[in-house]
């Protein structure tokens, strides 16, 4: 398995490449957000770990435009700063997970191997995908592609697989431990606000310009799909 470190510390990138590497992970190195970028357009990688504050293109710019071509490779944002709102942001650009520093080490590596398997889980099971209709949405598991009345809905990989295990639910409620349990694995915080951030994110692009609530919250259980 192949990792791309992006920091501009060589400090610290110096041991988060020894930590990967002690865990048999390939790790390559680069230190500006402009030269990173034009690395993850020609070579291939199973995961990201990036920086936010990088000289060239700052993560937050790197991580939007990465997901334009690329919509399966998991990212790891590292910051120094722990506010929701930057977060927010970093899900938003189509982060899949978020470590602010400093961190351990050991939870570093152990995020970085959930997401590689998760992405690999996923990949398996593409042999098995089908189409899904609920409604007025399609969903094509194979090609990973989202429409609504004939339009495309462009969705970062985590607003993807909440909108997949809801429609494979078919109108049955998911809870928000069996969300986080299948998609960001045991090693994600539960204690946060992550799931609802993102089907916020997800009623924002699948519902609201088709002036739809098919999204629904029934408080103190989960969420399901109204498609009736």
């Amino acid at each position: 398995m192949k990792v791309l470190v992006i920091e501009d510390d060589p400090t610290l990138s110096k041991n988060i490449k020894e930590a990967l590497t002690a865990e048999n992970l390939v790790v390559e190195c680069v230190y500006d957000g402009l030269l990173a970028e034009r690395l993850l357009k020609k070579s291939d990688f199973d995961c990201i770990i990036m920086d936010i504050n990088l000289p060239g293109k700052n993560g937050y710019d790197l991580c939007k435009d990465y997901r334009n071509f690329n919509m399966t490779t998991p990212v790891l944002m590292l910051t120094a700063f722990g506010e929701l709102e930057d977060k927010v942001q970093g899900f938003a650009c189509g982060a899949d997970d978020y470590l602010t520093k400093p961190f351990y080490m050991r939870e570093l590596t152990l995020r970085v191997q959930s997401l590689i398997k998760r992405t690999n889980q996923a990949t398996a099971t593409t042999a098995d995908s089908s189409t899904l209709i609920a409604d007025d949405i399609t969903l094509h598991d194979a090609t990973k592609k989202v429409f609504r009345q004939g339009t495309e809905i462009a969705l970062t990989p985590r607003e993807y697989q909440i909108l997949l295990k809801l429609m494979k639910k078919n109108g049955e409620i998911v809870s928000k431990a069996d969300l986080i349990k299948e998609i960001w694995g045991s090693s994600f915080d539960a204690n946060t606000n992550t799931v609802e951030v993102y089907v916020n994110f997800l009623r924002k692009k699948l519902d609201k310009p088709f002036a739809k609530n098919t999204i629904k919250t029934k408080v103190g259980y989960g969420y399901y799909l109204d498609v009736k």
